[in-house]
């Protein structure tokens, strides 16, 4: 048997001007966790305790139980905190029933990327507290500013597999914080954190929070798949489900997005939403979800042209019994309300909103300035495209497709009563005035005057002859 004795720590760390959370895991490997056992029970006096053999656990044990007797894995540990023990006795415990086999469950399929697995709060006493913020899927998984903690006096086992290490600002475990990729390799290395963390990635510990006023976009886009994959999404009935960016699900409810200027702050403005809106007996049953994304902008919503960073405000409706998305919808309107009546007094320059019932609105500080120079933007771009398509063809890297090729000559010789070149010619009708050489004149002094070959030279200049008139019969 061994003891463990550990002090509790708390780290208050508020930053007023970053969007990171502490991120807290959920599922734990304690051996007074009922639901940790087969039957949905703790153990008692009268029970056989059996871990799987082919298993790695590591147990956390808080008291003294009384058992029948242990069957061990060949691989874990158990941790004992002060007082924490294992009594056999061979008697039978009244109080237990008849007693059996009370076997561990295994938690080897719990993954680190599993939105259902962690909960987020602002501060480390909302989180000992349970007031946990709704969160995209994306972002309830630790992003790289987040402090990671595994709660005081609990074990665990998570798999961690990615193809690259995974990075978050700390991690705490049984009360110990960890700041540095190099303190916490060295517990990676214990026992205990060889049972605890497994899989073919590991977590690299930066120790630095976000240090944008504005905020900072999380980066778990590039695991979205194995986010994603742990998401089961609900069938939805909304006239038009919207997609918020980071979250795996369409949803019926409202987003609202928010163009900001320098001066922007991601939690302050995140507390006002909460203060005017979501504590009030009219929205306490919405959700809010708040992130800054990199959203794609579309010149005349198709073509794309680059990304903004902006501030997704992701609203949806908690309460049973709610028509689908309209408690969101109203908040979404209020919010547009405020932004419109103080909105350059928080940073904010714009913001737009889409319902899941069709509806949409914006309120655009300087919008014919940004219309313009929408409209600017997308000349230039069109320009450019023009400009360099012109400029890769005349270089032959671009080549236009060649026109289908026209039949040769020979097959329509072929298939038609066109003669061979050089062959008699078709004359088509006959014109007795020139195909008959005895029409024409012999002697051109018939004419009065001087001709050659039919040519005739006069005073009034020269011309051909037309047999069909005579000059004599127009003078009289």
């Amino acid at each position: 048997m061994m003891a463990l004795g550990h002090n509790v720590l708390l780290f208050f760390c508020i930053s007023p001007f970053a969007n990171a959370l502490y991120k807290q895991w959920i599922p734990d490997t304690n051996f007074e966790n009922a639901t940790n056992w087969d039957k949905g029970s703790v153990p008692c006096g009268n029970d056989q305790v059996e871990f799987l053999a082919n298993r790695k656990v590591s147990v956390y044990v808080e008291t003294a139980h009384t058992i029948t007797g242990m069957s061990l894995p060949v691989d874990g540990e158990l941790i004992l905190a002060s007082g924490a023990g294992f009594t056999v006795r061979e008697g039978g415990d009244p109080g237990c029933g008849s007693g059996g086999t009370a076997q561990f469950k295994d938690s080897e399929s719990l993954k680190w990327f599993d939105p259902s697995l962690w909960v987020a709060a602002t501060t480390i006493d909302d989180l000992h507290r349970g007031t946990y913020q709704f969160s995209v899927h994306e972002e309830s998984v630790p992003c790289q500013n987040d402090d990671v903690v595994f709660r005081d006096a609990t074990s665990f086992r998570v798999e961690i597999s990615s193809d690259h290490n995974v990075p978050v600002k700390s991690v705490s475990v049984l009360g110990k914080k960890f700041t540095s990729s190099s303190e916490f390799s060295q517990y990676l290395s214990s026992s205990s954190g060889k049972l605890q963390f497994h899989g073919t990635a590991s977590l690299s510990i930066s120790g630095s929070g976000c240090g944008e006023i504005s905020g900072c976009i999380c980066d778990n886009s590039r695991n979205r798949d194995k986010i994603c994959a742990n998401v089961k999404c609900d069938t939805l009935e909304c006239k038009k489900p919207l997609h918020a960016l980071g979250h795996c699900c369409n949803v019926c409810g409202a987003l609202v997005y928010v163009q900001f200027s320098s001066s922007f702050n991601f939690e302050s403005y995140r507390q006002r939403l909460q203060h005017l809106f979501l504590n009030t007996d009219k929205y306490k049953s919405a959700q809010m979800a708040m992130s800054k994304v990199s959203k794609e902008q579309r010149l005349l919503g198709v073509i794309p042209f680059g990304a903004t960073q902006e501030i997704q405000v992701l609203l949806l409706d908690q309460k049973s019994g709610q028509e689908s998305g309209s408690l969101a919808e109203a908040l979404a309107r209020d919010i547009m309300k405020d932004v419109h009546n103080h909105g350059s007094n928080v940073g904010i320059s714009s913001a737009e909103f889409q319902a899941s019932s069709g509806a949409s609105s914006s309120d655009v500080a300087g919008n014919s300035a940004g219309v313009v120079a929408g409209a600017v933007l997308g000349c230039l771009l069109i320009f450019g495209l023009f400009a360099g398509f012109i400029l890769l063809y005349r270089r032959g890297v671009v080549k236009l497709p060649r026109m289908p090729s026209i039949p040769s000559l020979s097959k329509w010789r072929n298939g038609s009563d066109i003669g061979e070149l050089g062959g008699p010619m078709d004359h088509g009708f006959d014109n007795p005035m020139f195909d008959k050489p005895t029409m024409m004149p012999e002697q051109p002094e018939l004419y009065g005057s001087e001709t050659v070959n039919s040519v005739v030279l006069t005073k009034s200049g020269v011309h051909f002859v037309n047999p069909v008139y005579d000059e004599t019969d127009f003078n009289g």
